[in-house]
C-alpha cells in the first residue's frame, strides 16, 4: 500500500507526496464531496435500511482548516463547514485519484 511521505495544504488543495515519488492534489470541495463518513454517505442497519447520507452534495467554497492523522493509515481533514468525521485511508485517497476532474 502506498503511503505519503509529506502532506501539505497549498492554497485550497491538500497535496500529498507519496513514497513512490508521485503527487496528488485534491481540492477541498472534491474531498468534502467524497468524504467516506456515515454523515456524508449514510449507513445501513443490519436489515439494510439506509440512514443519513441525504445532505448536500455540493460544497462550493468549503476549505480545509487542518487535519488529524488516524494512526499510520489515514487522515481526517477538518472542513470549514464543520465536517471532521471523514477518515480518508491512504488506499481510498489513491482510489480517488481516478475520480479527479481532468484539467
Amino acid at each position: 500500500m502506498a503511503k505519503p511521505t509529506d502532506i501539505q495544504l497549498i492554497g485550497s488543495e491538500l497535496c500529498i507526496l507519496w513514497q513512490d515519488g508521485s503527487e496528488s492534489y485534491f481540492s477541498a470541495e472534491f474531498l468534502r464531496q467524497h468524504s467516506p463518513s456515515a454523515q456524508n454517505i449514510g449507513e445501513k442497519d443490519i436489515f439494510g435500511n439506509q440512514y443519513g447520507g441525504d445532505g448536500p452534495k455540493e460544497f462550493a467554497g468549503v476549505t480545509i482548516q487542518g487535519w488529524d492523522f488516524q494512526g499510520n493509515y489515514a487522515v481526517s481533514p477538518w472542513f470549514s463547514d464543520g465536517h471532521k468525521s471523514g477518515i480518508f485511508s491512504w488506499e481510498y485517497l489513491k482510489d480517488l485519484e481516478a475520480k479527479l476532474p481532468q484539467s
